[in-house]
């Protein structure tokens, strides 16, 4: 039961992605091919690889992180918030990593929601894209399932409807937690990166999504909601 989880062991995670070049001429000749061979069966036939190019920033073969945001619960019931971001992914990830080498996340449980299906897996891809090793708690193989230390509230809200499919702004309606995208939402990022260039809205609203989150696994434990501590030193 969710309820017996230790929640000062619960690192809640989210992430924010774009392509990774802005726009579809920037692309080699060999990457637009590839992406045209990726992306052929979920295109629909009218919409060319170019034009479909905007949705390179949810696969981690053509898209980078432009920011990790993380939070972990205080004694004081406030959740403390501290974000990774910049145009540098390598240095990002590097710096991202350092984190597991405290004690304290040695035995860490990783949180996101569609956490299994997109931050996990993209995190692990995008470390070894860079040529870094990804933290131990994002590598699964030779694992148990129930030795891979990974809670995605996706996942618990399906109780085993494996064809159900609820965003984390939806949840937090139902659970009355105030929505996190009150000024953008994840199809904008692209444009506000490449185009407004304005990383800190997005890391803004990077911010919102995990308190957001750890709120929507508090209600699902029956309780309290968290207020977020402003204080990210």
């Amino acid at each position: 039961m969710i309820q017996n989880i230790s929640l000062d062991k619960v690192l809640f995670i989210d992430i924010e992605t774009v392509p990774n070049s802005g726009s579809w001429e920037e692309l080699s000749e060999t990457e637009q091919k590839l992406w045209d061979k990726k992306t052929r069966f979920q295109r629909k036939d009218e919409i060319s690889a170019e034009d479909f190019y905007d949705r390179a920033g949810i696969m981690a073969e053509f898209g980078k992180i432009i920011c990790i945001t993380i939070g972990m619960l205080e004694k004081n019931e406030t959740l403390r918030i501290k974000s990774y971001a910049g145009h540098d992914e390598k240095k990002l990830l590097l710096e991202f990593g350092e984190l597991f080498n405290s004690p304290r996340l040695r035995d860490v449980i990783l949180c996101a929601h569609n956490g299994k299906e997109f931050d996990f897996p993209w995190i692990a891809r995008r470390f070894l894209i860079n040529g870094l090793q990804p933290p131990t708690s994002f590598q699964m193989f030779g694992k148990k399932p129930w030795e891979i230390p990974h809670i995605d509230t996706m996942e618990l809200w399906k109780f085993g409807d494996y064809k159900s499919y609820v965003s984390l702004e939806l949840l937090a309606h139902v659970f009355g937690i105030p929505t996190p995208k009150d000024d953008i939402d994840g199809s904008m990022v692209s444009s506000i990166y490449y185009i407004e260039k304005d990383l800190q809205r997005i890391v803004d609203y990077c911010e919102k999504d995990v308190l957001t989150l750890a709120n929507i696994f508090r209600r699902m434990r029956q309780e309290d909601l968290l207020q977020r501590n402003i204080n990210l030193d």
